[in-house]
């Protein structure tokens, strides 16, 4: 097993400052630290307004219809283990390729639960959701799908959700009828798929391990039929094909990716959301799995850009955001566990980041000031043209 990476002074120094300062004030610190990380990259412009001439150029041209690409980098990640100087060898693709490309927000407030489903679906909504983390119920409150697909009348072929935990199948619409049923995105999940598929085959147990940190929570699903249908009708992917590809993956979450790019082929969603989840492996104590988990979601983010740009639906009027769900505790904290959960509800687990890149953002920019979780959905409606009526965030100013 890996040896611990040592917490940059800095991480440390916030840490110590816990009981003596306020958390808006360590907020700001982590901020400011994290920018000071990117500033010393290598390679990296970042914290200044860099716009070449061809960025400006992209940004003037008109743009074919708007799509938006959302991707939770789910699972909880510390600083030491990424932005830090000894963590940044483990998101390369994020450092050297994606953030020199974007508009980069160093301090994200997540003022919720800290439950990975709860806390997704707060980002899908715009509201701080309260549900039962471990149950199988919809938000409370209207999701971006449903506010994106009634207000612009969009056909359920244009909302779509790819999460790798069977806990998300309920994230696509809410139970606030308001809206009217059938409003919501339609939700893929690509594990059941492959539950349904195999019938008892062996080879699979590698992706199909659900939940990390309730080894026997058992959501309620239904049968796989419809889905297996749905996976020949809608994606032109057999079965057969399904399950021999997935036998060459090493984790769900490059299963999730791998439907995505075929929901990206097949169907061109204007509004795609992918969770991602590997991460929160650390759940299971094993540090060396954590940071896999992270270098892995650091390249699965870059094919998913990448398969952005060669797809001609997608490729010049596509925006796409990258933010995690939450963070993790440190190991100095004697209310948590270190990187193995997130039980603290500390500044450190609250304060995360994000990133935007594509049509209509401008690269090379950093923003220290406080965006909150919930601000994502009405961003997205002011770019998309949708409103957001119960949210509780503010669009974005510096995005739009």
């Amino acid at each position: 097993m890996k040896e611990y990476a040592a917490p940059d002074e800095r991480i440390t120094r916030i840490a110590m400052n816990l009981r003596n300062s306020s958390p808006r004030d360590l907020a700001r610190q982590l901020a400011f630290t994290r920018r000071e990380f990117l500033r010393a990259a290598a390679g990296l412009g970042i914290g200044s307004t860099l716009l070449h001439s061809s960025a400006m150029a992209h940004m003037a041209a008109p743009l074919k219809k708007r799509k938006v690409v959302v991707v939770t980098f789910g699972g909880g990640a510390r600083d030491q283990e990424t932005f830090a100087p000894q963590g940044q060898e483990n998101i390369p693709h994020l450092m050297h390729e994606l953030i020199p490309q974007s508009t980069f927000f160093t301090q994200v407030v997540n003022r919720g639960i800290l439950g990975h489903y709860v806390a997704t679906a707060s980002l899908a909504t715009g509201v701080y959701e309260t549900l039962n983390n471990f149950a199988s119920l919809p938000p409370d409150h209207p999701t971006v799908f449903e506010y994106f697909r009634k207000d612009l009348k969009r056909p359920a072929s244009d909302a779509w959700v790819v999460a790798p935990s069977n806990g998300f199948n309920r994230i696509g619409e809410s139970s606030n009828r308001s809206f009217g049923a059938g409003f919501g995105a339609g939700v893929i999940l690509p594990k059941h798929l492959l539950s349904a598929a195999m019938s008892g085959a062996g080879g699979y147990d590698h992706l199909l391990r659900d939940s990390y940190e309730t080894p026997f929570y058992t959501p309620e699903l239904g049968g796989g039929e419809f889905e297996l249908r749905q996976l020949e009708m809608m994606l032109r992917l057999s079965v057969d094909d399904f399950k021999a590809h997935a036998l060459t993956l090493s984790s769900p979450d490059e299963l999730s990716v791998y439907i995505a790019h075929q929901l990206m082929r097949q169907q061109s969603p204007s509004l795609l959301w992918i969770t991602l989840h590997d991460i929160d492996i650390a759940h299971a104590g094993a540090y060396s799995l954590y940071i896999e988990g992270i270098r892995r979601t650091d390249r699965l983010c870059a094919d998913l850009w990448n398969a952005i740009q060669n797809e001609p639906e997608y490729a010049g009027n596509t925006t796409m955001f990258i933010l995690p769900d939450f963070g993790r505790d440190l190991d100095d904290d004697a209310g948590g566990n270190g990187f193995q959960h997130h039980r603290t509800g500390d500044v450190l687990s609250r304060t995360t980041w994000m990133m935007a890149l594509g049509a209509g953002v401008r690269p090379g920019l950093v923003f220290d000031r406080p965006v909150d979780s919930t601000d994502l959905v009405p961003t997205l409606g002011t770019m998309l043209g949708f409103s957001s009526s119960m949210a509780q965030g503010q669009p974005i100013a510096e995005l739009l």
